[in-house]
């Protein structure tokens, strides 16, 4: 693709909007680079908003763009090799965004796509307290409406790379797209490598101007202050004009600022949804969800997690040591030490605590509880973490992550407490849910990880009598949103101090903390215990029943041949699907579970054995499982919650029986649908056509009637066992006379014992007809010796 040196922005943003439409894409990326290549900042800044938002979608989700989060290397790995290549950290279209960013461009970005908490503090006139949106609003005289943020050229990238996770509408259930082979996935573990590195430095940006880097962006006056807003808000703006006076007078602060821009732009767009009011209103049984995070969503973010923490352990041992922070030390190392506490901590914890709380009671969960776990385990991803042994025993916590837990401490008891409340919900016979029960459990059983928890709670509830009102109001500040080149808070070295100010920043001053290791939690754990042991029984119980059957149960089923139970003793779940090694993995999973609780709360063995003694699964006389916990009401029976969690673990059920006309039970398996729907059609027919002559027949008392009786009389409802009031209220007085039933004509176990007499009545040479007589001879004679039988079982009856 040529263009003349000369010609007008207008034009050449036609072009490739043109291109865009009759180019294939190769095509379309190979004439983007060139155009990068050759034209100047002066007309190409006319493209980038154009072209970003092609790259990535609208922001109202109308335009899907590249449609990243479905693009795979092993689907269509032409496609996928090209866009990795232009978007690539030192690739074509980030070049673009340094020779922009080198002439000071600035993009505006409605404010109206921004998280719910930024969008309402900025529409009524406040400045958020996260640095990344200091000097960038741009007021309009009329107020909340219309407001923009300026922003420079590779904030605007980031910003709609970031929100398009967001923005775009969910992907299709029946589109199976495995989220880590995506280019969406890739290209944020890409971005994370390179502008937070844990090896080396950041590298300088790609850029064609002189120099070779481009500078940080300036401070920028907003158009209406914030100091009519109130105090807090002024003494906030003027933090971060020393903040910008201090980046433009040091030099090796432009080392990092991209850095800062992206963890604060994936932060604030993938987990700022939700302030500490609105997750205190949350709380209210009546409050609606403002937004819903996908499972996509959140294995992002996991990846996110992973990485800060491999960024900030990265620091050499004398550069993470306290007395760091008094020594000179490079940008990069303050903010590997800022990262995770000031950028992260708190907006991680509301985005858990929603999740905990809204999130579906389905195995979907498995990618929240992974990505808090990812997060409880630093030391996972620590440069000098040891090699898993071979054996199954966990290794050992070591005691310098004690500060990391104790300044973390919610993340690991509320949260701990929250995951009880939702296992004890959940149905623990699925393998599924056993195993996020395991993981949690094994989690933290890790030795000296649960001494470490409780440490940090006694550092909590420790008496404040020795500490003095005017140092707890200012630990207690919550100062986790500044920038890293904003003056540190003052060291606290009392540990109390440290866990209190973490506690209160997070759940504000009148929280009220539940310990982990207190009474309230305990019993939540020992409920749990007890439905982990009912739950083990019950999968037992299963796999015992499944290996009553026999092999060819199945396909017999399918063809008819054997009873079809629909009344079990057992619901179904993913046990059934799996079979005999899917109760092997949830019994296995269960008592790992099971022991790991037992080691974290010290319970004893003599608890566990009175699980196994008190379970509520005792059979009747009769062999049948009991009912469900239940009271009777007005209406008829009303589960207990004891009754709810026996359903839901699969421990009792209710017999339920058909109670309808069996004429329009709902179609079979083993019949086929089109062929029933005739035969009810033609059986009903008849019935209207001949319901006098059937009636009168079947009202003989000789032979012919006791024989039309047997065939056309169906049982009474009066030997129905009707449990509902309701039911028996509906149905009472109701009574069928005599009819027809083709029904069985159209089950395929019907007409492949058809199938089979025709074909062994061909072996001995009797064609069809004659196969037919047979056949209709033979039933007769059966039919009539049934009667008889009924007829003499009738007499005998008292």
């Amino acid at each position: 693709m040529a263009f003349p040196h000369l010609q007008q922005p207008s034009f050449l943003l036609a072009s490739l909007k043109a291109d865009s439409i009759n180019k294939p894409f190769a095509q379309q990326c190979q004439d983007l680079v060139k155009v990068i290549e050759d034209f100047p900042a002066k007309e190409l800044h006319t493209i980038f908003p154009w072209l970003v938002e092609s790259i990535f979608g609208s922001l109202d989700g109308v335009l899907i763009g590249w449609n990243l989060r479905c693009l795979q290397g092993r689907v269509n790995p032409v496609e996928y090799s090209i866009v990795m290549e232009f978007l690539d950290p030192g690739g074509p279209m980030m070049k673009l965004v340094y020779k922009l960013q080198a002439e000071d461009y600035k993009f505006d970005f409605p404010v109206s796509y921004l998280p719910g908490p930024v969008k309402a503090s900025i529409q009524e006139c406040i400045l958020p307290d996260s640095p990344l949106y200091h000097n960038k609003v741009q007021f309009t005289p009329t107020g909340g409406l219309g407001l923009n943020l300026a922003l420079n050229p590779f904030e605007y990238y980031i910003f709609f790379f970031a929100l398009s996770l967001i923005t775009q509408k969910p992907l299709p259930v029946s589109l199976h797209v495995r989220t880590s082979d995506c280019a969406y996935f890739i290209l944020v573990d890409r971005y994370l490598s390179w502008f937070l590195p844990t090896e080396g430095s950041v590298p300088p940006p790609l850029s064609s101007s002189p120099g070779g880097t481009s500078p940080s962006p300036p401070p920028r006056t907003p158009a209406m202050p914030f100091a009519s807003y109130g105090l807090h808000h002024t003494s906030l703006l003027k933090r971060h004009i020393s903040h910008q006076t201090s980046v433009n007078a040091d030099p090796a602060s432009h080392e990092i600022w991209r850095s800062e821009t992206l963890l604060q732009v994936f932060v604030e767009m993938w987990l700022h949804h939700y302030s500490l009011e609105m997750y205190q209103k949350m709380q209210s049984p009546h409050a609606k969800e403002s937004f819903t995070p996908t499972e996509e969503h959140v294995l992002v973010v996991r990846l996110l997690l992973k990485h800060l923490h491999a960024f900030a352990n990265s620091l050499k041992p004398e550069q993470a040591s306290p007395s760091a922070h008094s020594h000179a030390t490079s940008p990069l190392e303050e903010f590997k030490r800022a990262a995770v506490p000031r950028f992260v901590q708190q907006k991680l914890y509301l985005f858990l605590q929603h999740c905990f709380g809204h999130w579906p009671l389905d195995a979907s969960f498995r990618a929240v509880l992974e990505m808090w776990l990812s997060y409880l385990q630093p030391w996972r991803y620590a440069p000098d973490k040891q090699a898993p042994g071979s054996d199954s025993q966990p290794r050992c916590v070591s005691e310098k992550w004690a500060p990391f837990v104790q300044e973390n401490l919610l993340m690991y008891t509320k949260l701990f407490v929250g995951f009880l409340n939702r296992a004890l919900r959940t149905d623990l016979v699925s393998p599924k849910h056993a195993l996020m029960v395991f993981r949690v459990a094994k989690v933290f059983a890790q030795p000296n990880l649960a001494e470490m928890i409780q440490k940090g709670e006694q550092l909590f509830l420790e008496p404040e009598l020795v500490i003095s009102h005017r140092q707890h109001r200012l630990f207690t500040a919550p100062t986790f949103t500044g920038s890293f080149l904003s003056p540190w808070p003052p060291a606290v070295t009392d540990a109390s101090f440290k866990v209190k100010n973490h506690v209160y920043s997070l759940e504000g001053q009148d929280c009220k903390y539940t310990p982990m290791f207190g009474p309230e939690a305990r019993t939540l754990v020992l409920r749990l215990a007890q439905l982990i042991t009912q739950a083990k029984h019950t999968a037992k119980s299963i796999s015992d029943q499944c290996a009553e059957s026999p092999a060819g149960h199945s396909f017999l089923s399918w063809l008819g041949f054997s009873s079809m139970d629909t009344n079990g003793s057992y619901p179904a779940n993913d046990l059934d699907e799996m079979g005999q090694d899917s109760v092997r993995k949830t019994d296995e999973y269960l008592e790992k579970a099971l022991e790991y609780l037992r080691q974290i709360f010290r319970l004893s063995e003599a608890q566990l054995r009175q699980f196994t003694l008190a379970l509520g699964t005792t059979q009747d006389e009769n062999g049948k499982k009991q009912l469900p916990d239940c009271i009777v009401g007005e209406d008829g029976l009303i589960l207990t919650p004891l009754g709810r969690y026996q359903i839901i673990n699969g421990l009792r059920r209710f017999e339920i029986e058909y109670q309808g006309d069996p004429e329009l039970q709902p179609i079979r398996s083993y019949e086929i649908a089109s062929l029933v729907r005739t035969l009810f059609r033609l059986s009903s027919a008849i019935n209207r056509r001949f319901a006098g002559q059937m009636a009168a027949l079947c009202s003989r008392d000789d032979f012919l009637g006791s024989f039309c009786r047997y065939h056309l009389t169906e049982p009474g409802l009066a030997s129905r066992h009707l449990l509902s009031p309701v039911v028996r209220r509906q149905v009472a007085g109701y009574t069928r006379g005599p009819r027809l039933s083709l029904r069985f004509l159209g089950s395929y176990r019907t007409l492949v014992s058809l199938l089979l007499a025709f074909l062994v009545a061909s072996l001995f040479c009797v064609g069809p007809l004659p196969c037919t007589l047979l056949l209709t001879l033979g039933y007769v004679l059966y039919a009539s010796a049934m009667t008889l039988l009924t007829e003499r079982g009738k007499l005998h009856q008292p």
